[in-house]
């Protein structure tokens, strides 16, 4: 900034012998003044149209010159194509002249082509504007590879140009893969942790969450990776790669395996209240078996979906995933007073606090965490910067956290101690609503488990093939496998407290509260954040020994509440 504040200065100066160009520019800051051409017909064009012109020949011709992008123009090898656009000094030295009280704002659109870093105000006066800093290289890696394999000029590059989408449906996306599978294990994380308790750790978790998902793209943005992955490789080398891939691929595995036994869950009892008499007919009677539908639906539905590349052609599917867990959430709340008296359960002794605190953690984290998603849907948006995807998260986990706490008082405070790991099984197979919000629920597993699969095969592909185009015998390979062996772990996995509390206390807890802020530590300056940030990863560490140990316990001790394949 300084050497470039020089040169213009330097050529003011050598300029200064021309009294009318002279008294023109003495109304603009340095920063603001254009190069001038040796001849008076372009100096007097360019006051109409200005551009930039480049040291040249063709700089000497009269006439107004033509804008360029700078994509066209030739640069030095490594020089970067948007060398003004792209800003990651969190302090910019202040432009002398310029007053410390200046306005910084988001510019719109494409302002920013025209102002030159100021903005007009009511009153006549020119403010310096903000140009924020922009990630332009981190995007969902499916686009990334279907870029690579076009051919056009420099504006078949440009970003306007790229598939992405805008902040509704990256909002969608986020929503969506928050309120999920674990939105319904609510209540039993409740059951687990009291009411009180669970309350405020539901609060605090969601806090923290928000806080770890933006510091992955911060994160990003320090290391100058273009990916969770990368991120944590750069600060901790091959080790770190190898711990971030094995927790993505875990937690969003483990949803896969969730939304397979919620699919296994719902949809028979509403077929089978809708027909009753539907078990005794050949052949149809597969339509109530709990396996049979697992196999039809998920092949079905959820495979076809999960064979797109690009994670913004869900954003539809998104939409209605979160309009249906808005029905399920009136469901549970105005039919838990229909309840009958012999399907609820005391509330003694699970006021305050409870036994079962860290199992608790466990579920709530499975249900906030979308780290593994995060850049992904970054780099979806059109115009990626830090201000718009903290809108976004924001937005995303406040909207999860009043819908999870909903749940989860409705349903603990209807069924006390036998609340179930969905909570929909504590409801008697004759209620009509209950049976809508089964069917709209395990739809919108159909739907959120493609998401997941997107995120294992980016996984597998970026570990084992970070170098290699993409290949479409690989892709098929990847996503039939994955979406394979979760619905054959789901066939003989039902209860869906044990892979909320397992999966939610290593991969949930690794993603959330350990590698973000490990690698904030590893990369900020040291200030407050970074002691904060030791902080989480010490909980995180504690959440994940004691919860595995737990749940593991409760299995093998065949402990009430632990269900078991009918």
């Amino acid at each position: 900034m300084q050497e470039s504040q020089k040169l213009l200065n330097e050529h003011h100066h050598s300029d200064s012998d021309s009294d009318s160009d002279s008294n023109h520019e003495s109304q603009f800051p340095p920063q603001l003044q254009l190069p001038k051409h040796t001849s008076a017909s372009a100096s007097s064009s360019s006051s109409h149209s200005p551009s930039i012109s480049r040291p040249s020949s063709a700089s000497l011709r009269p006439g107004p010159s033509l804008r360029q992008s700078s994509f066209a123009q030739p640069r030095p090898p490594g020089t970067p194509r948007t060398p003004n656009r792209v800003r990651f000094d969190e302090n910019p030295p202040a432009i002398q002249g310029q007053s410390e009280e200046a306005q910084w704002i988001e510019l719109e659109g494409e302002d920013y082509m025209s102002a030159n870093g100021y903005t007009d105000t009511e009153g006549g006066r020119r403010e310096r504007v903000q140009r924020l800093p922009l990630l332009t290289g981190i995007e969902a890696p499916s686009v990334s590879l279907a870029m690579e394999d076009e051919d056009g000029g420099p504006e078949d590059h440009l970003e306007s140009a790229r598939p992405r989408s805008g902040m509704k449906s990256a909002f969608m996306n986020m929503a969506n893969s928050i309120i999920g599978a674990g939105i319904i294990g609510q209540p039993y994380a409740f059951r687990n942790a009291g009411l009180i308790t669970g309350t405020v750790l539901l609060i605090a978790l969601t806090v923290t969450v928000d806080w770890t998902i933006r510091l992955i793209v911060i994160n990003s943005k320090l290391s100058g990776a273009n990916s969770f992955q990368a991120t944590v490789e750069h600060c901790f080398g091959k080790s770190g790669l190898v711990a971030i891939s094995l927790a993505q691929w875990l937690f969003a595995f483990g949803g896969m395996v969730a939304f397979c036994v919620i699919v296994g869950d719902t949809i028979p009892r509403v077929l089978d209240a809708i027909f009753p008499n539907l078990a005794d007919m050949p052949f149809l009677w597969l339509l109530t078996n709990r396996r049979a539908i697992i196999i039809i639906f998920i092949l079905g539905v959820s495979f076809p979906l999960s064979l797109y590349r690009d994670i913004s052609k869900l954003a539809k599917a998104s939409g209605l995933a979160l309009v249906s867990m808005a029905i399920i959430i009136v469901t549970v709340v105005t039919q838990s007073f229909r309840v009958p008296a012999e399907s609820r359960g005391p509330l003694k002794g699970g006021i305050l606090i409870h036994s079962g605190i860290f199992e608790a953690i466990g579920v709530i984290s499975f249900a906030f965490v979308c780290h593994h998603n995060s850049l992904l849907i970054y780099g979806s948006l059109k115009k990626p910067t830090i201000d718009r995807f903290a809108r976004v998260t924001h937005y995303s986990t406040g909207i999860s956290m009043v819908a999870c706490l909903v749940m989860a008082l409705s349903g603990y405070l209807t069924f006390g101690s036998k609340t179930a790991g969905n909570v929909l099984n504590n409801f008697p197979s004759d209620n009509i609503m209950v049976n809508i919000a089964r069917l709209f629920f395990g739809l919108n597993m159909l739907t959120t488990l493609p998401l997941e699969a997107f995120v294992c095969r980016e996984v597998m592909n970026n570990y084992y093939f970070p170098d290699e185009p993409y290949h479409p015998n690989r892709h098929l390979l990847f996503t039939t496998s994955l979406v394979m062996s979760s619905m054959l772990i789901s066939l003989v996995t039902c209860d869906l407290g044990i892979v909320f509390e397992l999966f939610g206390a290593t991969s949930a807890c690794a993603l959330a509260y350990i590698l973000p802020p490990l690698c904030y530590i590893k990369l900020a300056k040291r200030s407050y954040k970074t002691y904060v940030a030791g902080g989480v990863v010490a909980f995180g560490c504690a959440v994940m020994v004691i919860s595995v140990l737990k749940s593991v316990a409760k299995m093998n001790s065949g402990e009430e509440g632990v269900q078991k394949c009918g």
